[in-house]
């Protein structure tokens, strides 16, 4: 009877010991991630980041950061992959490294139903990507369009004070595509092709 409950006994240190050890790794999962997109530079444009928040912050209050010795150009782009027309209201703005400032974008939906969408960015040129601070952003969220349908989505940024004095120009730009084109409804079968 004693091997037993010594072989249940060690049965049950092995699986609290992988428990935890599922916990921890869960855990750890997260700081991991943050690590690998700062890496790759994978979603790096829509976080909060702590400059941020600082910088939201500190304007609400009078921000001292922004530096005024310096301008730098952002040139907004757009494209679309659908049904619809989508363009910023300025081509660009010139800013001062840890000025707030807000870009308008517009979408409209030029079908007769509603339509799912999405936005996209890129930035150019990539060394910017880590500098370019989004405050407020409609991009990485699923957009519902109803039938002609025009939205005006505001960008809300803050370009970092820290940002190396050779970039000079920043080019923002959104892909707004429909999302699910070219899936099958659920539950539709393929025709067969006569032979």
């Amino acid at each position: 009877m004693s091997a037993i409950a010594s072989l249940n006994r060690q049965i049950l240190l092995k699986l609290l010991i992988a428990a935890v050890m599922m916990f921890g790794f869960g855990y750890a999962l997260v700081p991991m991630y943050k690590a690998l997109c700062e890496v790759t530079g994978i979603n790096v444009v829509t976080s909060k980041n702590d400059y941020g928040t600082r910088a939201f912050s500190a304007n609400k209050v009078g921000n001292t950061q922004v530096d005024y010795s310096r301008k730098v150009t952002i040139e907004f782009d757009s494209n679309s992959r659908g049904p619809f027309t989508f363009k910023p209201v300025k081509n660009y703005l010139e800013v001062h490294p840890g000025e707030m400032t807000e870009i308008v974008y517009e979408v409209t939906n030029n079908l007769g139903r509603s339509v799912k969408a999405q936005a996209i960015p890129s930035y150019a040129p990539k060394t910017a990507t880590e500098f370019f601070t989004k405050l407020e952003c409609f991009c990485f969220q699923e957009q519902t369009l109803t039938a002609n349908e025009m939205r005006k989505m505001p960008v809300v940024f803050v370009i970092d004070a820290g940002l190396p004095a050779d970039v000079k120009t920043i080019t923002l730009s959104y892909t707004f595509f429909e999302l699910g084109v070219g899936q099958q409804p659920a539950g539709s079968t393929t025709p067969k092709s006569k032979s």
